[in-house]
């Protein structure tokens, strides 16, 4: 049994066009989630630990201004196109656009303003809540009129995420949640005690600025090997990896398939992620520097929390031998991920 509530979290600024910030608060026997309608975000994720301890397990902030103010996409589900696309240019139909640069030389997450830094309308479900908007032809460079649904649902352990989308001329698609996890509680120090896999055979190679270099590589005997169960930390060193910010290539399929499983030992808490997605960009939070103030004072330094992104692979739409990153008018973009909170 799921249930859902609505509250007030605050107003957007005045120069942002104003606007009631809403959150939705899910809550089964062992999940509890709360949603804004401002970028869908997740602000807190609360599970149990093997002794039945709820803790907040995402970072996040505690007022609209954290959000509001720039961040690394704490929560926010991120479009046109999630990830990177190279010198923010790709051409449709014979005819080249030119995204908004925001990370170096490339357009990274959607652009200046994407779909993380936006108010969506909302919907109460049963078991959840659904955001619509419209993004109109031209924003942030990106092709034609695109209707987007991104419906959260919780049922027992499980949250799920589901993204559709319809759009008036060819454009690239990829979305997805950009939640940063800690198992042992958000405002810890580090997840070197995570235990984690991936289901890939395959990763992207990328060069300086995180471009896919087109190369498609094996894992095998390589660092970036995560098909059996390891300890992040002791992983990094022996590899002398600084962190991961790669996409692992998912065995291609629109079915629900399990992709990633996170274990952290002394909590017991354990994160299963599925999805018909074919990638998954696993980020151990590098960047993160403990400049910023989160949730209860917290600070965030570098490692202190990973990301699991379930998307098409980085610039896909540059790359005509990745998974196809075009969505055309008559046609639905539908994906969904879910994730699976348990004790072991």
């Amino acid at each position: 049994m799921t249930t859902v509530r609505k509250e007030a979290f605050g107003r957007m600024p005045p120069e942002e066009g104003g606007g009631e910030v809403e959150k939705f608060v899910l809550q089964s026997d062992s999940v509890r989630v709360e949603i804004l309608s401002f970028g869908c975000i997740i602000t807190r994720l609360e599970t149990k630990d093997k002794d039945g301890q709820f803790s907040d397990i995402v970072l996040g902030f505690d007022t609209l201004e954290g959000y509001t103010a720039k961040h690394p996409y704490f929560g926010t589900v991120v479009g046109r196109v999630a990830n990177r696309i190279a010198n923010g240019k790709f051409s449709v139909d014979g005819k080249q656009y030119q995204l908004f640069t925001n990370n170096g030389p490339n357009s990274l997450h959607g652009g200046a303003k994407g779909f993380d830094k936006v108010l969506w309308s909302a919907e109460v479900l049963p078991n959840g809540v659904r955001f619509f908007r419209l993004s109109p032809d031209g924003e942030e460079g990106y092709p034609g009129d695109l209707k987007v649904w991104v419906t959260y649902t919780l049922n027992g352990r499980e949250l799920a995420i589901n993204y559709q989308a319809q759009t008036s001329k060819t454009t690239p698609i990829s979305l997805t949640n950009h939640s940063y996890f800690n198992l042992a509680g958000q405002g810890s120090r580090d997840v070197y005690d995570h235990e984690i896999s991936i289901e890939a055979d395959s990763y992207l190679p990328v060069d300086d600025t995180q471009i896919p270099t087109g190369e498609v590589a094996a894992v095998q005997g390589t660092g970036f090997d995560l098909r059996q169960p390891v300890e992040l930390g002791k992983h990094l060193q022996k590899f002398h990896l600084g962190g991961f910010d790669h996409n692992f290539c998912l065995h291609q399929g629109q079915d629900r398939r399990l992709v990633a499983r996170v274990f952290h030992p002394p909590t017991g808490r354990t994160m299963e992620v599925h999805t018909t997605q074919p990638g998954i960009q696993f980020y151990t939070g590098n960047f993160l520097d403990g400049s910023l103030k989160g949730k209860g004072g917290a600070t965030y330094p570098k490692h202190s929390a990973f990301c699991l992104e379930t998307q098409n692979w980085p610039d896909a739409v540059n790359k005509p031998h990745f998974p196809n990153a075009l969505l055309h008018p008559g046609e639905e973009y539908n994906h969904t991920t879910w994730l699976v909170f348990n004790t072991a």
